[in-house]
């Protein structure tokens, strides 16, 4: 494999015409190098990739489509709205399209709103959802009812993990009834805790927006002697808004995130650290996640009309046991400073990149329901659009809270076979072993918090799920590089489940999850 003393390109072809660049091997110029570690493992989870279809399932003039949202407010709300209007008339002819006014519950308690091009022209720039939303008010049968009754046959929901599971028993009420009803879903999530998916669409603009605050939090720490500004930022179970905003300010002295648990007396605690900090720097800025240290606090037996715990204040108790702590234990006066940007952060327009993402999971949506898809979600997986199916068949156990990499190969496909795991079951969450924490941690120089004996534990339960297959060229370690071959596929038929339709989507080798 040598001219001229340098090693020739090594190029692998295979079937439909793909040309590997591979990455040169020990096993190339070492005869019968010894494998150390060798795991079978099933070849992983499938997804259908996204995208228009030769064939579609819906006259134009037949279709009855609606949209509703329900939750939370989330930054490209609106826009997601825009979109599938757009798609619906522009793409494919569609000219009656309703909007559910008020979340599920508008479905039998209020009148629906027509949408058209004209009406959510300029939707987008305005923050909020013109169709109004709602937590709770799910009733199965009214809500099918609804749907008959108003003879709608395309329904898009846009919500998070408790909209989604919803619209899942939705679908499975229509599919009981043999109705010709497609119901298809968009995941929302300001927190980007939604699992499988790389990312849910608001989370950019949050991550943006909330640099406003820990940028006025830094300007009053600084401002004053011994100053302490402490922001709190949206993450209810996950803390990518807080981890993402504290890498992009470089302000920040200290980021708690739920996934994190810190303690606040003692060696090593929060309350040392802070003492250090105003001590060799006059001031601090600490981000915390709304979920953070919640097992400190006195447990919430609440829950609000969505089925989520209410959670306590924590940057109100945390505010005060900092005051408590500097003012009667160590008589040293502080000034602290408490910011919750909360419902700023959540109720303005997407920025540019979510507005485009927004377009992309809009028009993929309405592909897949004007091909006859159903009970799906659209999103976006290692890269690429696919359809999710409401209820996803693993396998092997799998749980994405314990690992930011996905331990399997994942194509796009049809997934068929028992239902076991439900995708919006589980939270995405912080891996604290990550190297996306530990660019954290470099950043702020902020200690971990925890103990060798505990990272220790917590790598042993990353590697066991890991797969080290990487002899065959076309096993997950590769990955298809020809946008060419890609494009052409998104528009071919796709009955056969192993054509252009499928593309690869494979994560990231899952080593990389070790800092």
């Amino acid at each position: 494999m040598e001219s001229n003393g340098i090693s020739e390109q090594k190029i692998v072809t295979g079937d439909s015409g793909y040309i590997l660049q591979d990455v040169p091997h020990l096993s190339d110029y070492i005869p019968d190098l010894p494998i150390v570690v060798h795991k079978d493992s099933p070849r992983g989870i499938h997804f259908r990739r996204a995208g228009p279809r030769q064939k579609i399932y819906f006259e134009p003039d037949e279709v009855r489509a609606c949209i509703v949202t329900c939750g939370g407010l989330c930054p490209g709300l609106n826009t997601v709205i825009r979109e599938i209007v757009y798609s619906l008339y522009h793409m494919y002819g569609v000219t009656r399209v309703l909007g559910i006014d008020g979340g599920y519950r508008g479905f039998y308690a209020r009148n629906t709103i027509p949408l058209t091009p004209k009406v959510v022209n300029d939707i987008h720039k305005r923050g909020g959802t013109i169709l109004g939303t709602s937590r709770g008010g799910h009733d199965t049968l009214k809500i099918v009812h609804s749907i008959q009754d108003r003879g709608i046959n395309q329904v898009y929901i846009i919500g998070g993990d408790g909209t989604q599971k919803g619209a899942s028993v939705i679908f499975e009420e229509i599919r009981r009834r043999g109705l010709k009803v497609v119901v298809a879903g968009i995941p929302k999530t300001i927190d980007n805790d939604i699992p499988v998916i790389d990312r849910s669409f608001g989370f950019d603009t949050a991550v943006e927006e909330a640099q406003r605050a820990i940028n006025a939090a830094h300007v009053e720490a600084e401002s004053i002697e011994n100053g302490i500004g402490l922001v709190k930022l949206m993450g209810r179970y996950s803390g990518f808004i807080a981890m993402y905003a504290t890498l992009a300010s470089r302000d920040v002295d200290c980021c708690l995130i739920p996934e994190s648990p810190f303690y606040l007396d003692g060696k090593g605690g929060l309350y040392e650290y802070i003492e250090k900090q105003l001590k060799e720097n006059g001031h601090m800025v600490i981000v915390i996640a709304e979920g953070a240290g919640q097992e400190l606090l006195s447990e919430s037996m609440q829950q609000d009309a969505s089925g989520n715990k209410l959670l306590q204040d924590v940057g109100l108790w945390i505010s005060q046991g900092i005051k408590d702590y500097f003012s009667k234990q160590k008589k040293m006066t502080i000034n602290l400073k408490y910011i919750d940007p909360t419902y700023m952060i959540r109720a303005v327009p997407g920025n540019a990149s979510d507005n485009v993402y927004c377009t992309l999971l809009a028009q993929s949506v309405v592909h897949g329901a004007m091909a006859g898809y159903t009970g799906f979600t659209s999103g976006l997986v290692n890269g690429r659009q696919t359809y999710i199916p409401f209820y996803v068949s693993y396998s092997l156990a799998y749980d994405r809270t314990a690992s930011s990499s996905f331990p399997f190969r994942i194509v796009a496909l049809e997934l068929t076979g028992s239902f076991l795991f439900r995708i919006n079951e589980k939270q995405h969450k912080v891996v604290i072993t990550d190297r996306m924490w530990a660019r954290l941690l470099s950043s702020t120089n902020q200690p971990s918090f925890i103990t060798n004996k505990e990272v220790i534990e917590d790598r042993k339960e990353h590697i066991s799920g890991e797969e080290k297959n990487d002899e065959n060229p076309n096993d997950e370690n590769c990955a298809d590089v020809d946008r060419k071959e890609h494009i052409s596929g998104e528009e071919k038929n796709d009955e056969n489940p192993n054509d252009e339709n499928c593309a690869d989507v494979a994560p990231e080798n899952v080593n990389d999850s070790i800092p």
